[in-house]
Formats: C-alpha cells, sequence, structure tokens
C-alpha cells in the first residue's frame, strides 16, 4: 500500500486540539478541526481557512498556448485577460468529463491550469497527449501550495494585510506578486463554498508562515480552520459540482449542470463539441436537479431515485444541510421527471421515502462587492 501524500502543512495540523485526517484521494487531509457543522457555519458567518494544496497547478506557456487551451477546454479561453480567471471542464470525444478545472491568464502566452488533486496524473497525460507545437508546459503541483480564506469577513480579515486594494478584486480575478506575511503570493477572488473570498496561490515553503498568520490575525474575527467536511456541505448547498460525484467521464458537463460555461457557439473546435452539441439538439437525457426529503431520512450519494416503479437516476451528494437544517440532495436523473415540484422516491436503505424536485442553488449568499463562485 503506498503512502499517502502530504500537504506542506500537515506538521501544523497537530497544534489544532480535535483535527481529524482521512485518506483523501491518496492524501493525508483534515476531514475536521474542530467540527464540520461549527466550521460550515463560521464560513456562512464569519470566516474559514482551509489548506487546499492538494489541488494541482500546470503551467502552460508559448506562443500556441491560448489556441491549445481553447482547443481542450469548454470555456472561452480567448475572451480572458492578463489577470483573468475562468472555470471550465476537459471533456473526451463522447462529452464524458476529463475534469473540471480553473484557467488563470498570468500574462499573454502564459496561463496556470488548476486541477483536482485526485487527477493530476490523468489531466497531465491527457494534456500532454494534445500538446500542440509551440506550448510548454511544467507541474509546479509539489512546489505550490493554496490556501482558501472564504466567508463574509474574509476581505476584512486579509485586507489589511497586503499591499493590495482588494475591494476592487472583482469575481474570477487575481493579482500577482503580493507581499503576504513575507511570502510573494498569487491573490484571486475565487472559492468553492459559495461565499465571497480569496484563494492564495504561493511556494509550498511559505505555506506554515501565511497559514499560521492569517489564523493569528483572523481569530478576533471569527476565522476558524476548516477542513474537508465543511468544504463539501458548503459547496453542496450552493451546487458547486465534485468531480466523481457530479461529473465524470460518464456524466457531460451539460448533464453535470454547468452548460453555462460550455461555449458551443465559439468559432473553434474543441474535444467534445460535436457530441455535446448533438446531446444539446437531440435533449439532454439527464439533469442534475434538487430533492427535498419529504418522508424522514438523509439522502445520501448512489442512493437511487424512482418515479413510480421505474429508476430515473441516482442522488450524486446528500446530506442534512447545516444551513437550512433540511435533508436535500443533488440528484441525477431522467430530464423527463426533472420539473420542480415532481414527487419521487429516493431508496434509503432499502425504504422508499417521498421527496420532491426543488429549485437549486439550496443556498445563495446576499450580494455584496464582488461575487466569488
Amino acid at each position: 500500500m503506498s503512502e499517502l501524500k502530504r500537504t506542506p502543512l500537515y506538521p501544523l495540523y497537530a497544534e489544532i486540539p480535535g483535527v481529524r485526517c482521512i485518506d483523501f484521494g491518496g492524501w493525508d487531509l483534515p476531514v475536521q478541526f474542530s467540527g464540520i457543522h461549527k466550521e460550515h457555519e463560521a464560513v456562512r458567518e464569519a470566516a474559514g481557512l482551509f489548506d487546499v494544496s492538494h489541488m494541482g497547478e500546470f503551467m502552460v506557456s508559448g506562443p500556441n498556448a491560448e489556441s491549445f487551451i481553447q482547443h481542450v477546454t469548454v470555456n472561452d479561453v480567448t475572451t480572458l485577460v492578463p489577470g483573468q480567471a475562468q472555470y471550465s471542464a476537459m471533456c473526451y470525444p463522447d462529452g464524458g468529463v476529463v475534469d473540471d478545472l480553473l484557467v488563470y491568464k498570468l500574462e499573454e502566452q502564459s496561463y496556470m491550469l488548476v486541477v483536482n488533486a485526485s487527477n493530476i496524473d490523468k489531466d497531465w497525460e491527457w494534456l500532454q497527449q494534445h500538446l500542440q507545437d509551440g506550448v510548454q508546459m511544467t507541474n509546479e503541483s509539489d512546489e505550490m501550495a493554496l490556501l482558501a480564506l472564504q466567508g463574509p469577513k474574509a476581505e476584512e480579515i486579509l485586507a489589511p494585510l497586503v499591499d493590495a486594494d482588494l475591494s476592487k478584486l472583482g469575481a474570477f480575478h487575481f493579482l500577482q506578486n503580493v507581499s503576504l506575511f513575507g511570502a510573494s503570493v498569487l491573490i484571486s477572488r475565487t472559492g468553492y463554498t459559495g461565499e465571497d473570498g480569496f484563494e492564495i496561490y504561493l511556494p509550498a515553503a511559505d505555506a506554515p508562515a501565511v497559514w499560521k498568520g492569517l489564523l493569528e490575525h483572523g481569530d478576533a474575527h471569527g476565522l476558524l480552520p476548516a477542513g474537508l467536511g465543511a468544504r463539501d456541505t458548503l459547496r453542496f448547498e450552493a451546487k458547486l459540482p465534485l468531480y466523481g460525484q457530479e461529473l465524470s467521464k460518464d456524466i457531460s458537463p451539460l448533464e453535470g449542470g454547468i452548460g453555462f460555461f460550455v461555449k458551443l457557439n465559439q468559432a473553434d473546435d474543441f474535444i467534445g463539441k460535436e457530441a455535446l452539441q448533438q446531446q444539446k439538439n437531440s435533449g439532454i437525457p439527464r439533469k442534475l436537479v434538487g430533492v427535498e426529503m419529504i418522508d424522514r431520512g438523509i439522502p445520501r450519494s448512489h442512493y437511487p431515485v424512482y418515479a413510480g416503479d421505474t429508476q430515473i437516476g441516482e442522488i450524486t451528494t446528500g446530506t442534512q444541510s447545516p444551513t437550512l437544517k433540511r435533508n436535500l440532495g443533488l440528484a441525477l436523473i431522467d430530464s423527463s421527471h426533472a420539473a420542480i415540484g415532481m414527487q419521487v422516491e429516493v431508496d434509503v436503505r432499502g425504504k422508499r421515502l417521498k421527496a420532491e424536485v426543488v429549485s437549486v442553488p439550496f443556498y445563495k449568499r446576499a450580494r455584496k462587492g464582488a461575487d466569488s463562485q
């Protein structure tokens, strides 16, 4: 059995009482520090700090970098200007998803792709297979750390610590070479919680000092270190997809609820475009919907969903929402049963329980200033 990988912050976890680590895709990562619900609440009401250094970072540069990324991703990278990022996905020719990712335009002919940790090797191999002349790629995943400061007080916490005006930094925009606790960092107004916040990319060696500095400074504002458990419940409430659950090689971006980011009307061909266009033209067979339990029970991943005696799909993610205190799930089901208000049944450990299709996202924050994913 291979040894679990660890982030540069792993030695600091032990300093926080109550920390519990788990194997997450081959990484030894904290599922919680003080408790999932407590951390979830902190992010919704104040702020949470996540160690997401397991994510992968690929640098792509060269005269053909833009056309290469345009060919392998579904969004339109030609719309980006330096200092701007976009959410996107890479697809197989049949429309299934290789991975979802963020594309950062660092400068002309220079980009950073941020990919899911469990897909780093697979994504690297996929991109290498399609590499064009005039494009250089390097895998910086081991050299970089990533911290996510998320919540309504994120700007209030971070702003006094940097020599940049964060109030003018819009959603999916970023600043490079910002000094933070002696480290040179990239600060991006992005996130995976449904709240305002920032993602901070920095050299791995500088991560411990920045982590400690942020927690110390943020303590007076209610900042808590947060783990994978809260990260999952937060992103679930905001209907942000998780690869392997809402998106996969068998679930297209149109089915998985991120069709907005698939630019089928662009002139350039990208891998999977033909299949996705065909899927859209003939009617998307399955749809990701929200379901709320009517009967008492909690929907969990892979629980079957029925209409009458026919299985119409399954739950992709489900839990009792910490914010809303309702038993909710995301479900990938036949489009013919996806209308809001439709009654379905969820098989919870062998019992068919009544549920209803409801609107998503389950949680949407009140917009103030810059927005973030």
